[in-house]
């Protein structure tokens, strides 16, 4: 594991406002650099009281404003919802005004329900145009003047990661050359087949000589195992109202999540949350080793939503002592092989 990072969907906690939302994301953002995160994603969700990045790319600017070292980008944009050129001039301009610290995640999904796609895009193509959509967008980013120019944005070269949850983006990802990230915070079944997919399929390109994996996953710590437990219930029970179709902000945290969602939708929620750290410090420690020695990450992005956002605080410095320590560890034993 080369390096760790950090997903913020910048959620808005019951009894708050969007503004709280995103005033935590900018105090996170700081605490993040300190702690020595390597990257902080925000990602673009629309039509969720729950989720205030929206307007992604104006997050990363607000957050790349408050930061100075720290890469900051898009975890993703969903191209789908864009035409390639505006998401081009958008990135082109972060990368002007923040030199060498802005990434570009791109997704297929329209990160919201139909409707909303619908309002978003105004006119649905019934055909897949992503992969096409993506290789133009890197195309304005790069040096070679063509008739339509992104300005800003040519020259830029900012990077492009494709994200996903399924086998379709481990597939494009190795054969575009390009690194890939895979969204195993919610979505970790497909996982293992993903990553063996991109690292043995990947064909260099003239961005990446090898593949350059990423796996997220959910991390919530504090003092105690039980109050870690306790503090996820909040995320356990915002991804069950999600299910179920009624999401809303970020719950309070619960005594007793099986007292509040059934059974069997909290086993749902339980498994696709699992590729996840929960629990003190040694807890999260062991956790987050498995998860490391288990997939091999290239990089790990770590992603939580706690109700109390100095507890969320908490969490995520935990997360960056551990994951400092397993670096360590993990090159110490690698040397030691070898």
């Amino acid at each position: 594991m080369k390096h760790f990072s950090l997903l913020d969907l910048s959620p808005v906690p019951e009894g708050q406002t969007v503004a709280n939302a995103l005033a935590n994301t900018v105090s996170l953002a700081k605490s993040a650099e300190a702690a020595g995160y390597n990257r902080y994603w925000l990602a673009e969700h629309h039509n969720m009281p729950g989720i205030a990045s929206a307007a992604t790319a104006v997050l990363i600017s607000q957050v790349a404003q408050a930061t100075s070292t720290m890469r900051v980008g898009a975890g993703g944009i969903m191209l789908p919802n864009h035409a390639p050129l505006v998401v081009a001039e958008q990135f082109g301009t972060l990368e002007t005004l923040f030199p060498g610290r802005i990434d570009l995640g791109l997704g297929r999904a329209p990160g919201t329900d139909m409707a909303t796609a619908r309002a978003l895009r105004r006119h649905m193509a019934p055909e897949d145009s992503f992969p096409q959509d993506v290789q133009e967008l890197i195309s304005y980013f790069g040096e070679e003047a063509t008739q339509v120019r992104a300005i800003p944005g040519q020259g830029t070269n900012v990077p492009v990661w494709i994200l996903g949850s399924s086998l379709y983006g481990a597939q494009l990802a190795a054969m575009l050359g390009l690194p890939y990230a895979f969204a195993s915070h919610f979505a970790p079944d497909m996982l293992e087949e993903a990553l063996y997919i991109y690292r043995n399929t990947f064909r260099p390109s003239a961005t990446l000589a090898e593949p350059h994996a990423m796996v997220a996953a959910g991390v919530c710590a504090a003092e105690t195992d039980a109050e870690a437990q306790h503090l996820r219930t909040s995320q356990q029970l915002a991804f069950a109202r999600l299910r179920t179709g009624r999401p809303g902000k970020l719950p309070l945290p619960v005594e007793n999540i099986e007292a509040e969602v059934p059974a069997q939708v909290v086993a749902q929620v339980n498994h696709a949350l699992g590729c996840s750290a929960t629990g003190s410090r040694e807890t999260v420690k062991a956790g987050l080793r498995q998860i490391i020695e288990n997939f091999a990450p290239d990089e790990l992005m770590v992603t939580g939503m706690i109700h109390d956002h100095v507890a969320r605080l908490r969490s995520f410095d935990i997360a960056a002592e551990v994951l400092k320590e397993l670096q360590g560890e993990l090159h110490s034993g690698n040397e030691q092989a070898i």
